[in-house]
């Protein structure tokens, strides 16, 4: 019987606008979202930067279905853009920034931009952030403390950011955030909240609604929201992200319900699992959170397949993943 903690998954993909010519990243988006219409497979919103737009899966039981979602949304984007005398890319930092201020207009955009400065005027990271359902806000907190170790392996598995010798250099943009990377323990959802309205009491959060953290409550729904990966250069990267995310909640959900405590990794081990998985993607050098030490990244693949073959299995998703992640690798 298929573990209802995570029938359901979907994925936010933003994309960059990019000039044709120079490759130079362009504030088109309000001009490309006003030729685009949701659907019942696709929503679409504007982000921080004019220069990116996001396309939005409704959620999905099927990782086929979910590719078949993924790849209209990206035509309907790939049209109205080109429309517009513009191309989509979609990569976690731009090839060519924009030469000008990037920020959407917007009450709450320019809040953003009030509080961080600096660290927003020139920020057009894209990610590929993975809803997985969950019953409720306590198995979901519960969740996010078991998977947390499994998250540089997803990164260096999506890094599509190479910049000044990182092979995602989104993520060392993304850290430059307060309270950026791994989220800490919490006994509960009570616990998660408390912290959040701190950050928010603090100054370091514009609202509850925004955190830096790689994986996350989401604001409305019940789910699970994984934002560790880059943009997903194609359609199947996307895919392999939601497939193992969603793997991993159901893997979590179970070590739950049977008591099992959360992995004994610490803080500071994860943050360097996180540089390496950044600095190295999928080709180099990790760091084991368990074992404290560098294993090949390759390694951790592994692990984390062995780790979620019975989720996999039982969904009918595992020859798929195998052969993404060869694809990868």
């Amino acid at each position: 019987m298929a573990n209802a903690c995570a029938d359901t998954v979907g994925v936010e993909e933003e994309f960059l606008l990019v000039d044709p010519a120079s490759r130079r990243t362009v504030m088109r988006a309000p001009a490309v979202l006003a030729r685009l219409h949701g659907t019942e497979l696709t929503k679409f919103h504007a982000e921080l930067a004019g220069t990116q737009v996001e396309a939005a899966t409704g959620p999905c039981t099927s990782v086929v279905a979910l590719g078949e979602a993924l790849t209209h949304a990206r035509t309907m984007v790939a049209d109205a853009a080109r429309e517009e005398g513009v191309e989509l890319l979609s990569r976690g930092t731009p090839v060519k920034t924009a030469t000008h201020s990037i920020v959407t207009e917007g009450a709450r955009y320019h809040r953003i931009l009030d509080a961080y400065a600096g660290v927003i005027e020139d920020y057009e990271a894209s990610g590929c952030h993975v809803h997985v359902g969950v019953p409720d806000r306590e198995t979901a907190v519960a969740v996010l403390n078991h998977v947390r170790p499994w998250l540089p392996t997803l990164l260096a598995l999506s890094a599509n950011s190479p910049d000044r010798g990182y092979a995602s250099w989104r993520t060392v943009l993304q850290s430059r955030f307060p309270g950026a990377g791994v989220p800490p323990l919490f006994s509960g959802a009570e616990e998660y909240d408390a912290h959040v309205g701190r950050m928010v009491a603090c100054g370091t959060l514009v609202d509850r609604s925004q955190s830096f953290w790689l994986v996350r409550l989401g604001s409305s729904l019940p789910t699970v929201e994984f934002r560790v990966a880059d943009a997903a250069a194609e359609v199947d990267d996307a895919v392999l992200q939601a497939a193992l995310s969603r793997a991993l909640v159901h893997t979590a959900h179970d070590d739950v319900l049977t008591g099992k405590e959360p992995p004994a990794v610490r803080d500071d081990v994860l943050a360097a699992a996180v540089w390496a998985a950044s600095r190295y993607g999928i080709e180099g050098a990790a760091v084991d959170p368990w074992r404290e030490c560098r294993v090949p990244a390759t390694a951790l693949v592994d692990d984390l397949l062995k780790h979620v073959t019975s989720a996999l299995d039982e969904r009918g998703e595992l020859s798929l993943v195998h052969g993404l992640i060869a694809k990868r690798v």
